[in-house]
């Protein structure tokens, strides 16, 4: 009776959920390799604008909304600590740049520059 009272007392845990979670991220970053390669030429390749697509932008809006919920909350010590704009810099600007201003695709923050020949 002892063996099992010990044993309903130690927990099971499934490692599956966290083994797949593994391979599916070291799936997407090996799919960004050749994007890292083409960001070199400045030139995003299909797939780095499917995965910005549909992975970084709604990551970033979702890092934006957090990170304006963060500034909002320190807004008091910002201000008492005289540091407001480097705040709303790194909490809210930041992120919302990389989110809505950078081209899709692309790795640099900022518009695309146009290079005419």
């Amino acid at each position: 009776m002892a063996k099992t009272a010990i044993r309903m007392m130690v927990p099971v845990v499934n490692w599956r959920p966290v083994r797949q979670t593994m391979l599916l991220g070291l799936g997407l970053f090996m799919l960004g390799m050749p994007a890292a390669q083409a960001a070199e030429l400045d030139e995003p390749t299909a797939l780095a604008m499917m995965g910005d697509l549909v992975i970084a932008r709604p990551a970033g809006v979702l890092v934006t909304a957090l990170g304006t919920a963060a500034f909002v909350v320190s807004l008091p010590f910002s201000a008492l600590g005289g540091n407001v704009g480097e705040a709303a810099e790194h909490l809210v600007v930041g992120p919302a740049k990389a989110t809505f201003v950078r081209c899709l695709g692309c790795t640099n923050v900022g518009r695309q520059a146009k290079v005419e020949e």
